[in-house]
């Protein structure tokens, strides 16, 4: 039989358990910055959600609804900016995956 532990796991814990290419997938597939829902990173998944969310609004507003949303390269460039978004915080959430475990190695 198995005893209750109430002792919660440290963020860093976490973050050391998780698996750095799930991470990495769910930043890049979505773009929406899920990987780090995934981390419990709840500071990162909020700023990767405002960047995300400045950047669409920032496409509607160039776009001041006369048509230029449908123009192929505008839509182009929405697409860009939020892929490099996504590549950017999956790069940023296997650096912190990497930094807590070579922490961890090293106590």
């Amino acid at each position: 039989m198995t005893s209750f532990n109430p002792k919660t796991p440290t963020r860093d814990q976490i973050l050391a358990a998780s698996s750095a290419w799930v991470a990495i997938l769910l930043n890049v597939l979505p773009g929406l910055g899920t990987g780090y829902l995934y981390q419990r990173r709840w500071r990162a998944y909020w700023v990767t959600a405002t960047a995300n969310g400045a950047w669409i609004l920032s496409g509607a507003l160039f776009s001041q609804g006369d048509g230029a949303s449908m123009d192929p390269n505008m839509q182009f460039i929405g697409l860009l900016g939020l892929t490099t978004l996504g590549l950017i915080t999956a790069f940023e959430a296997r650096l912190a995956v990497k930094k807590v475990r070579q922490a961890g190695s090293q106590e």
